[in-house]
């Protein structure tokens, strides 16, 4: 299977606004997919898309921030670009601290959008080697016998060799061989990166 391509996702309920945008953003290259409403948007969301997502703050039915917070309750990494009309910003606002990505006014400019488009893509994928590296660690983990893992969590708290063999009843060698096959097992090369992956999936 190919994986998705990377997409813009227009949500508003105006027909010509839908169709400026999705000739505007075709026209530098991107893939476009619209939705005239919220649910209908839900209906298909799938979060393994990768791209991010336009949409106008007041729509008939699910309204803009309506349907972002159930985005975030669905743990969806989307960025979201918001477009308002001037009465709107105190709600653009909240948006923000909510999560979104960034907001623009009406009337905008169009590369002021496609700059905010363009910036949203890098973020969407930073943020998806972030959570496939997170995805990888936790793979690692599950892979640890249980003796190995209490062996990782002493390791990641600084306790030396003899005294993880007297806290766990083992020889100091068998403790020398646990940790070395901790660290091959979480690819990881140094004591420091061994924590830090640990910190990532807390």
């Amino acid at each position: 299977m190919k994986p998705p391509v990377e997409t813009v996702i227009v949500v508003d309920d105006d027909d010509a606004v839908r169709a400026s945008l999705r000739l505007l953003l075709k026209s530098v290259g991107l893939e476009v997919q619209t939705f005239g409403s919220a649910s209908e948007f839900l209906g298909s969301y799938n979060g393994h898309q990768p791209g991010c997502l336009v949409l106008d703050v007041r729509m008939p039915g699910l309204s803009g921030m309506e349907l972002q917070e159930q985005l975030n309750l669905q743990g969806a990494i989307i960025p979201v670009i918001f477009v308002t009309g001037h009465g709107d910003v105190p709600m653009a606002v909240e948006a923000m601290q909510h999560g979104a990505f960034d907001f623009l006014q009406k009337p905008f400019r169009d590369q002021d959008l496609l700059d905010r488009i363009q910036r949203a893509l890098v973020r969407d994928r930073e943020n998806r080697v972030q959570l496939l590296q997170k995805d990888q660690i936790r793979t690692r983990l599950e892979s640890l016998t249980p003796r190995e893992r209490e062996v990782l969590q002493l390791m990641t708290r600084g306790r030396p060799n003899k005294l993880m063999a007297a806290d766990l009843g083992l020889s100091q060698r068998t403790i020398e061989i646990h940790r070395a096959r901790v660290m091959e097992k979480m690819h990881a090369s140094s004591l420091a990166q061994l924590v830090r992956m640990t910190l990532e999936i807390c």
